[in-house]
């Protein structure tokens, strides 16, 4: 019996270790890892309804509810879906990748095997960062995915921008809890953010990291000081970035040059990034006023604003049904109406509700990975994305792991059981 279960423990605790890892690895590792998780941890938890052992750490979340409420909603919708079945059930499954978070808590059933997950976490992401500095340097790097965009590893300069400035706050917040001496977290901190700011490309990945600067100065000051800080922190932390920083001055050049394009051009040709951005949101806008209340069903974006578009559609959005708005909001919205919209922004409500009663490095590394999931989906689909919304899930699991148990009570209903 005793081996049973110190092969159930190192089964579950090999398999988080192995996801936490797979988000800093190519894709074909986070597909393997992702198909491992999902079988493991349903078939775990199957086990567990029929010896009727529940985890009362679930039934005291409010995430793992709302997620699965999100995905109900999106199930539904395949039966009144405009894409043919085969597309909606792709859409579906990619949707469904919001259940890591869930199925992370659900495997990782101590603090002590969270604590390892999140360390082997950081390794990996290290590992990504150190190759992006030595490619830098001048080093071959036989490893790299040889991306078309400078210093990136194996995605592109978009998921790697945000990757590090998300990381680079939980390396910051968790520095002192003596899962990594507190001198690397803060060269990691430091690493990543400079690497985000002066060598990629990715604009979301600027905002972020701007984000997670401030939420870093802001909970180091005293409270009667943070809502300042937070107002003129960002504007600070951008001016100084954008004074010494050729590279964000193009690049936020660009943003104005080609809104200002769009507009003249009144969305005629919106082959810019930001032209495309602007014209796919207001498609989908449109799409969502044909049917505010029920949606056009999951997987149904492109064929909304496709036929919305016109003659133009193919050019501008491509051959196929496998485009999205670039807008995590607008997806949820055309695909499922305003409920759709409402569904994700309860998700991420609860997950910070949830992380409010976290210790206070692990609320804080939580509720900053929220604020870039937040900002993240504003300019991209990013949970709906493969590896940029593998990566903010698994990321998000492994601290609410963390934060769940780490709870007393938790953890000491889980220490009974075992």
């Amino acid at each position: 019996m005793r081996n049973v279960t110190l092969a159930r423990w190192n089964l579950r605790l090999g398999l988080a270790c192995l996801t936490a890892l797979s988000i800093s690895l190519p894709m074909a590792w986070i597909s393997l890892a992702k198909v491992l998780i999902f079988v493991a941890a349903l078939a775990y938890l199957g086990i567990q309804l029929w010896t009727q052992r529940a985890d009362t750490a679930l039934g005291q979340l409010w995430t793992p509810w709302a997620l699965v409420l999100m995905l109900i909603g999106s199930a539904c919708s395949l039966g009144w879906s405009a894409a043919d079945p085969h597309t909606a059930l792709m859409a579906f499954v990619k949707h469904a990748k919001l259940l890591e978070v869930a199925l992370l808590i659900c495997l990782i059933r101590t603090m002590a095997e969270a604590r390892i997950a999140i360390v082997v976490f950081a390794c990996g992401q290290a590992f990504m960062l150190l190759s992006s500095w030595l490619m830098y340097a001048g080093f071959d790097v036989p490893w790299h995915a040889h991306a078309l965009t400078p210093y990136v590893v194996f995605s592109t300069y978009l998921d790697q921008s945000i990757m590090f400035a998300t990381s680079a706050s939980v390396f910051w917040h968790m520095r002192n809890e003596r899962l990594w001496p507190t001198s690397i977290g803060i060269i990691l901190t430091a690493s990543a953010l400079v690497n985000v700011l002066l060598l990629l490309k990715g604009r979301t990945g600027y905002i972020v990291a701007l984000a997670t600067i401030s939420l870093g100065l802001m909970w180091a000051l005293p409270d009667r000081m943070r809502m300042r800080a937070l107002v003129i922190g960002p504007i600070l932390i951008f001016g100084l970035t954008y004074i010494s920083s050729t590279q964000l001055q193009e690049r936020i050049s660009q943003v104005k040059q080609e809104t200002q394009s769009y507009a003249n051009a009144w969305g005629v040709d919106p082959i810019s990034s930001s032209g495309w951005r602007l014209n796919a949101w207001n498609r989908s806008l449109q799409a969502i006023n044909e049917s505010p209340w029920v949606g056009h069903g999951v997987g149904a974006w492109p064929i909304a604003v496709k036929r919305i578009e016109g003659s133009s559609a193919t050019r501008f959005f491509g051959e196929g049904n496998h485009s999205n708005p670039h807008q995590e909001y607008l997806l949820w919205g055309v695909e499922l109406g305003v409920g759709g919209l409402l569904l994700l922004l309860c998700a991420l409500v609860c997950m910070a509700k949830d992380a409010l009663r976290f210790s206070r490095p692990v609320k804080r590394a939580t509720l900053s990975v929220l604020v870039a999931t937040a900002i993240a989906c504003l300019f991209n689909s990013a949970l709906y994305d493969d590896l940029m919304g593998d990566y903010l899930c698994v990321t998000l699991g492994l601290l609410m792991a963390l934060g769940t148990r780490s709870m007393s009570n938790f953890n000491l209903q889980d220490k009974v059981k075992a």
